[in-house]
C-alpha cells in the first residue's frame, strides 16, 4: 500500500507555491497525498518566520499531526527551519528539519530516514540546514490542483537589508527563474484549466537578478510581464506584493492596457513617516509612494490597491503613528494588511532603543485595522453599479459561493457547484451585512 503524505503551509503565497511543488515530488514517488486532517504516514509542515505568531503556531500544528497519527514522521521545512533548525528539532514529535536548499530534496532525506529507522526508534530529529550563503541556486515552483488560481514563483531571496526583516537570512540572495522557464510553467498552468495566475516571490520587482546564477541578467520585471501577457489560455494574471521603488511607471502603464493583467496592486508601505522609513532602511520615502498610487489611479481609476503597514516599530512615537494614520486615511487605497512589529533575532531593529510597549502596539494595530475596514467598504461602495468579471471559487461556505472580481472585490451568492472555476460578467448591486458584495448576472437569468 502506498504511504500517505499530508502538507500544512504557514505564511505567504510563495510558501504555497513551494509546498505544491514539493507535494508533486512525493506523488512522483507514488506517495498518496491526503488532507492534513486525515491520518497520514508523513506530515510535512512548511514554516514561516515573518512574525512571532507563525513560530507559535508550529507547535500546535505538530500536535495536530501527532493526534492524526502518533506514529507518523513529521518533517519541518521552510524559513523557520532555516533560521532556527535546532529549535524546531527540539519540538516533541519532529523527526526531520530541512533548511532553504534542502527542502526540495525532502524525499531523498525522508527515504534515507525511513530506511535507517523505519520504526522511529531513535526519536531524535535529523537536521539538514545549509549556511544561507549556499542558497544561491533557483528552484522554480508553482501551486496548482487545490485552488481556482495558481501561485507561480518567479523570484526568490532578497538583497535588501530592512532592519526588521529575517527573510534575507531565511532565503538568501535575490535570484530569479529564467524567463523561458517561467513561461513554460505558465503554459503548464494554463493547460490545467486554471483561470488565474498570481505571480509571487520574495521581491518580485527585482526579477531578472540572478537569472544566470550570478548578478548578470537579460530580463527585467517589465520584460516578464510583457512576455506573460502574450501566453494563450491565461485569463487573468495578478501581481502579488511589489516594492514601490521597483513598481515602475512603465509597468503600471502596461498593466492598464494589458490583455491579462488585472487592475490590482499590493504595495508595501510599512510606515507613512519618513523618519521611521529611514530607521527601517526602506528604499523610498512617502512621496514616492504617493506618486505610485496617483499613477495607478490616473491610468486605472477602478484599480484596487492593498498596503502592508507595520505598527510599533522601535522609535515610533504617537506623532509618527498618527502621521502614518493620516497619510493612509488621505491616500486613495483599498485595504491594509496590518502587522504588529515583533522582535526577530539577528535583526538590527531588535537591538534598537525606544521599544514601543506591546499594549501600545496592539492599540495602534486595532486603529489601523479599523481604518482598513473603512477603506475596503468605501472601495466596494465605489464599485456598486459597475459591471465586472468574477472568478468563482470552489468552497461551499455556509451555503454560499464566493468569488473575486478582476479588481479584487469579494462577492457572494447562494452555493451553486456549476459556478466553480468559471468566469461571469456581473453587475455589483449591494453590500451584505458581512461586508461582501451581492450582484446580478449580466448575461444570465440567474441572479444573486
Amino acid at each position: 500500500m502506498n504511504k500517505k503524505v499530508a502538507f500544512y503551509t504557514l505564511g505567504c503565497k510563495l510558501n504555497f507555491s513551494e509546498t505544491s511543488t514539493i507535494a508533486r515530488s512525493f506523488e512522483k514517488e507514488d506517495f498518496e497525498r491526503v488532507d492534513f486532517t486525515e491520518k497520514a504516514d508523513i506530515y510535512v509542515i512548511n514554516t514561516c518566520s515573518v512574525t512571532e505568531n507563525a513560530d507559535k503556531r508550529f507547535k500546535t500544528i505538530v500536535k495536530q499531526a501527532q493526534k492524526g497519527n502518533p506514529d507518523a514522521f513529521v518533517a519541518a521545512v521552510g524559513c523557520y527551519a532555516q533560521l532556527k533548525p535546532e529549535e524546531l528539532a527540539a519540538v516533541d514529535g519532529v523527526d526531520l528539519v530541512l533548511g532553504a536548499t534542502e527542502k526540495f530534496k525532502i524525499t531523498d532525506y525522508l527515504n534515507d530516514l525511513l530506511d535507517s529507522d523505519p520504526e522511529r526508534s531513535r526519536r531524535v530529529a535529523q537536521v539538514h540546514s545549509c549556511e544561507i550563503e549556499e542558497a544561491d541556486f533557483y528552484v522554480g515552483s508553482y501551486a496548482i490542483g487545490d485552488r481556482t488560481r495558481a501561485f507561480l514563483k518567479v523570484q526568490d531571496g532578497c538583497d535588501y537589508k530592512c532592519t526588521y526583516c529575517t527573510i534575507p537570512l531565511a532565503r538568501g540572495i535575490s535570484r530569479s527563474d529564467t524567463l523561458d522557464n517561467v513561461l513554460l510553467n505558465a503554459k503548464e498552468i494554463a493547460s490545467k484549466d486554471i483561470k488565474e495566475i498570481v505571480l509571487t516571490g520574495v521581491n518580485i520587482g527585482d526579477y531578472g537578478k540572478g537569472e544566470f546564477g550570478n548578478k548578470r541578467h537579460e530580463h527585467t520585471f517589465l520584460d516578464l510581464v510583457k512576455a506573460l501577457d502574450q501566453i494563450d489560455g491565461i485569463h487573468r494574471l495578478r501581481i502579488s506584493s511589489i516594492e514601490p521603488n521597483l513598481l515602475k511607471n512603465e509597468t503600471i502603464d502596461f498593466v492598464a492596457q494589458s490583455n491579462s493583467f488585472v487592475p490590482h496592486f499590493h504595495i508595501p508601505l510599512q510606515s507613512g513617516s519618513d523618519e521611521i522609513l529611514k530607521l527601517m532602511r526602506r528604499r523610498y520615502l512617502s512621496n514616492l509612494y504617493v506618486d505610485r498610487v496617483k499613477r495607478i489611479k490616473e491610468t486605472m481609476p477602478h484599480a484596487c490597491i492593498g498596503v502592508d503597514v507595520i505598527v510599533g516599530f522601535p522609535g515610533e512615537t504617537d506623532e509618527h503613528f498618527l502621521e502614518t494614520y493620516h497619510f493612509l486615511n488621505e491616500l486613495d487605497i483599498s485595504y491594509l494588511h496590518v502587522f504588529t512589529y515583533s522582535e526577530r533575532d539577528n535583526t538590527l531593529a531588535a537591538e534598537m532603543d525606544q521599544v514601543v510597549p506591546k499594549k501600545v502596539r496592539s492599540k495602534r494595530s486595532k486603529m489601523l485595522r479599523g481604518l482598513s475596514a473603512k477603506k475596503r467598504r468605501a472601495f466596494y461602495e465605489s464599485q456598486l453599479g459597475t459591471v465586472r468579471t468574477v472568478l468563482f471559487e470552489g468552497e461551499n461556505k455556509s451555503g454560499y459561493i464566493h468569488g473575486f472580481t478582476e479588481n479584487y472585490v469579494k462577492v457572494k451568492a447562494p452555493w451553486n457547484p456549476e459556478l466553480v472555476n468559471t468566469l461571469h460578467q456581473v453587475e455589483l448591486t449591494g453590500i451584505d451585512e458581512d461586508g461582501l458584495v451581492r450582484f446580478e448576472f449580466v448575461s444570465a437569468s440567474v441572479s444573486a
